[in-house]
């Protein structure tokens, strides 16, 4: 791939759901570009879109219009199968919740994504390496009741990047965490953003986390825009 071309790219996307017969348009002509190693935030009030959004690039939902383009490949055309397939094997996934299974140590839990498909024998040694690249090496054979909140998000942070994605995305990481934990863990992002060399997007509602990124995005009223740039 083309270190210059992008690895995401949205192209005039659309999504309208129906609402008892009435069509409700969420999303509106939306176009972006995410490159490996960049960084940036997506704002906007609570109900404007913004998981509807991330939701679409990962594959967790198909837009009503427009296209998408991963690595140069377009997406349109993947069956259930292959967009299952497309999200284990591409993009990390970080949500407000840490989504833990409670009864599998924290090894075990970042180690779930790896379960679907071919073995991955070098997995065990890349996990332990990131739990100790976050500060938790120590930690390795606790389950989630025993951590603290933002251990368990730093968990779930090394669990959407054990199958080495080219995307993570993050749906208001810090949301549930305490205004330390929240600096912290945008921290921790930032860094694992330019090691991995990966594209990060965050959706946050936190103006400090947002002011991190390099790049901040407003969704308003369907449009999305550089911030500064809003109509």
């Amino acid at each position: 791939m083309d270190n210059s071309a992008p690895i995401l790219s949205l192209s005039n996307i659309s999504k309208t759901y129906d609402s008892d017969g009435t069509p409700t348009a969420v999303l509106e002509d939306i176009n972006l570009a995410v490159h490996a190693g960049e960084s940036l935030a997506i704002v906007g009030p609570s109900g404007c879109g913004k998981s509807t959004l991330l939701n679409l690039i990962g594959l967790l939902d198909t837009p009503t219009s427009g296209t998408i383009t991963f690595q140069g490949e377009g997406l349109e055309g993947f069956d259930e199968t292959a967009r299952a397939v497309f999200r284990n094997r591409s993009i990390g996934f970080v949500f407000q919740l840490h989504h833990l299974l409670p009864q599998c140590t924290a090894l075990e839990n970042i180690l779930v994504p790896t379960l679907a498909g071919t073995p991955d024998p070098e997995a065990p040694e890349r996990a332990r390496q990131l739990l100790d690249r976050v500060g938790l090496g120590h930690r390795v054979n606790h389950r989630p009741g025993q951590l603290s909140g933002g251990e368990r998000q730093r968990v779930a942070v090394v669990r959407a990047l054990i199958n080495q994605p080219a995307l993570l995305l993050a749906d208001e990481p810090t949301g549930a965490l305490s205004e330390e934990g929240s600096g912290a863990l945008t921290d921790l992002l930032l860094e694992l953003n330019a090691e991995h060399n990966m594209g990060l997007i965050v959706v946050t509602h936190a103006p400090d986390v947002a002011a991190r990124m390099g790049t901040v995005y407003t969704l308003k009223s369907g449009r999305l825009s550089p911030q500064g740039d809003e109509a």
